[in-house]
């Protein structure tokens, strides 16, 4: 592995998302907090506006606007696909290369507790998941593999990856999620640090993650006006399920309830480890949650 030499810290990709927010805020004020001696760290709010306006986005997603062919679209003129190109070339400024690593900050209404998200198998970023869920049992590891074109801010560089915390409202700071994690990226920061020093902390090299398997959308009911419309939701995250992300859902477990209190089951011929369960967010884009499966391996 070569010596990282630029790390960028973003906080507000999506704007009513405030644990980031703030916690870039509070670095951009202390930056010797994240300083290292082996490395630069930069600050950065991703989405202005949006903070600003306490909104999750002004016209679309920002977190979705980073493919290669939108950023290389000069007519695409809203304001999250001008920010995006914007935050292009911070990362990358001109006659430099890109960052090292991008960590990406979210905090979610499901009960996520402190995970980290990596969008492909690096053995790295498993390294380092590896390590830090050894020494804080709390943080969990998902996996979720997608190439450039799904748009995410941490696929712009092969070490990109997101923290996200929850359960915490949108437009709501909770102290304690806070705290967990700002000192969850002084451990990051050090295990970079140790590594570009030859110093890579002994770890426990079995590393428990939850691979991605797919996501499943509420019972709907037919749509109306127009093929791609969606309909309207039909049921509720069954009350047994609800915050029960990383937990055990087996065939046959309640999984929805309608609004007339009958039960819709789990009807999958093994158990997955749902997540992001009843994201708020995520109404919009026909997510009741995603399904993954429980791995161990040895990195």
């Amino acid at each position: 592995m070569s010596q990282i030499e630029r790390v960028a810290i973003v906080g507000g990709s999506h704007g009513n998302e405030l644990t980031g927010v703030h916690l870039v805020k509070k670095f951009q004020q202390y930056p010797n907090l994240i300083d290292r001696e082996s490395f630069k760290t930069l600050a950065l709010l991703g989405n202005l506006k949006a903070i600003e306006e306490g909104k999750r986005y002004i016209d679309k997603d920002l977190n979705r606007c980073f493919t290669n062919q939108g950023l290389q679209n000069l007519q695409l003129s809203s304001y999250e696909d001008t920010r995006a190109k914007a935050i292009q070339q911070i990362l990358q400024p001109q006659n430099q290369p890109f960052v090292d690593v991008i960590v990406d900050l979210h905090s979610t209404t499901a009960n996520m507790g402190l995970s980290l998200i990596f969008c492909n198998m690096h053995p790295f970023l498993l390294r380092l998941g590896a390590y830090l869920s050894s020494i804080n049992p709390m943080v969990k590891v998902f996996v979720n593999q997608q190439s450039r074109e799904g748009g995410f801010l941490r696929s712009l560089c092969e070490l990109g990856f997101v923290i996200e915390v929850g359960a915490v409202a949108q437009n709501i700071l909770n102290a304690e999620l806070f705290q967990q994690t700002e000192q969850l990226i002084y451990g990051i920061l050090d295990y970079f640090e140790g590594c570009n020093q030859g110093n890579i902390p002994q770890i426990n090299n079995m590393l428990t993650f939850y691979q991605y398997i797919k996501s499943v959308d509420y019972p709907r009911s037919d749509a109306y006006g127009g093929l791609h419309q969606r309909g309207e939701i039909k049921a509720m995250i069954h009350p047994q399920l609800q915050f029960r992300d990383y937990q055990p859902l087996n065939p046959g477990d309640p999984m929805f309830i309608t609004f007339e209190g009958k039960d819709i089951f789990y009807e999958g011929e093994s158990t997955v480890y749902p997540i992001f369960i009843n994201e708020a967010a995520y109404y919009e884009k026909g997510i009741a949650m995603h399904l993954s499966q429980k791995q161990q391996e040895i990195v």
